[in-house]
């Protein structure tokens, strides 16, 4: 209804970043849990361009496939959305640069970066991590009966509890090579993708 709402405050914006090479079911849930738990208006799944914590370590789908498939897999899923700010940023990923533009685009979002109980004690050796700080609450993601380690002092932080899938992207990116099911892993909208862009196909021989 226009005109005689009341005004609004401002946005609860969640932060999903990742390689998503393939975006799975694991992430969705994680997504889907983590909006509901917080009560936030949209999760963007923020397709790094350059992931420095995994350049060097193999070869990355180029983004522009990967967020294909990330558009795909969010499909018309309530309050997901995939996003490709990094990507039109170019260059290396880092979640400060992120946080900036968004709060550049709209100044009275609440931020909040979703990130497993692992990265989270890592966040001091992040790019500018004082930034990230100050601009964001970090949602730590963990599963049932896990009570993980916690991030740094100082953090603002909560905890958010999502069923236990153990999805591995490397595990899938096998299955596609060998020819593997994939159904009840990736949506059927991610395989098709998969198979239209022709992805993680083995090598053609001689």
């Amino acid at each position: 209804m226009s005109g005689g709402s009341e005004p609004r405050a401002g946005e609860r914006l969640g932060i999903f970043g990742g390689t998503f090479d393939p975006p799975h079911v694991g992430h969705l849930v994680t997504a889907v849990n983590v909006r509901y738990e917080l009560r936030l208006d949209r999760v963007l799944l923020v397709v790094n361009d350059q992931p420095w914590q995994k350049l060097g370590t193999r070869e990355i789908t180029p983004a522009a496939d990967r967020y294909a498939m990330v558009e795909a897999a969010v499909g018309s899923v309530t309050g997901l959305e995939a996003s490709r700010v990094e990507i039109d940023r170019g260059g290396l990923s880092y979640t400060a640069d992120t946080l900036a533009t968004l709060l550049d685009e709209d100044p009275e979002r609440e931020l909040f970066v979703i990130l497993g109980s692992d990265a989270a004690v890592g966040l001091p050796t992040w790019e500018r991590a004082d930034e990230v700080r100050s601009r964001s609450t970090i949602v730590v993601v963990e599963r049932p009966g896990a009570r993980t380690a916690e991030p740094p002092a100082g953090w603002s932080w909560v905890r958010v509890e999502v069923p236990r899938l153990e999805v591995s992207s490397t595990e899938l990116r096998a299955r596609v090579t060998d020819g593997r099911p994939l159904d009840y892993l990736l949506t059927p909208e991610v395989i098709a993708t998969v198979h239209c862009l022709g992805l993680y196909e083995s090598p053609a021989g001689p």
